[in-house]
């Protein structure tokens, strides 16, 4: 004889009942429903940023605050340069460097970045990557993205050490900003 009590089919029932009303709240709650019969916005998305409307191909210089004017690409989004690296040759951020400072790359099809306002046209080049891509140079700095910088005017890598090296803003001359992050 078992010691173990056998369920009422009615308590089973009621069981399972409160475990499908927990699973719809958390379904409601992330989102998937709502009483108009549209999606609800979940509370833990963020929202997209909102970016400028250029190429990212573009270089050109913005003002923020606590470092001045630097180098932004065509979407407003901060560029930086790796002391790791050397001037005046190609990247030396691979691997997991480079997908924690993704490198700032010629789309398929486009042969030179755009010197945009501010930019010296001079002092923008490009270098060859080991993956066959084309980085965006400017004084002969690889440059790069940091990925939680999502908006314009956010420079959060500023004076980073990070991924074998420290992380500068480059000014409009192409040297880097030494400050810390503001």
């Amino acid at each position: 004889m078992s010691s173990r009590r056998s369920e009422s089919p009615r308590a089973g029932a009621a069981r399972r009942s409160s475990a499908w009303a927990v699973a719809l709240l958390v379904l409601c709650a992330a989102g998937a429903c709502s009483n108009s019969g549209t999606a609800v916005k979940s509370p833990f998305s963020t929202s997209p940023p909102v970016l400028e409307h250029g190429p990212v191909e573009e270089v050109k210089v913005i003002g923020i605050n606590g470092l001045g004017p630097v180098l932004v690409d065509g979407q407003g989004i901060t560029l930086y340069m790796f002391e790791t690296d050397r001037q005046g040759s190609p990247s030396r951020c691979y691997g997991i460097c480079a997908v924690q400072w993704p490198p700032l790359t010629l789309p398929p099809g486009v042969s030179a970045p755009i010197a945009g306002p501010g930019i010296e046209a001079s002092l923008l080049g490009t270098a060859p990557r080991t993956d066959g891509t084309t980085q965006v140079t400017y004084n002969g700095w690889p440059l790069y993205l940091w990925p939680p910088d999502r908006s314009p005017g956010k420079a959060t890598g500023q004076a980073l050490t990070n991924a074998g090296g420290l992380w500068y803003v480059l000014d409009p001359a192409g040297s880097p900003v030494k400050t810390p992050s503001p």
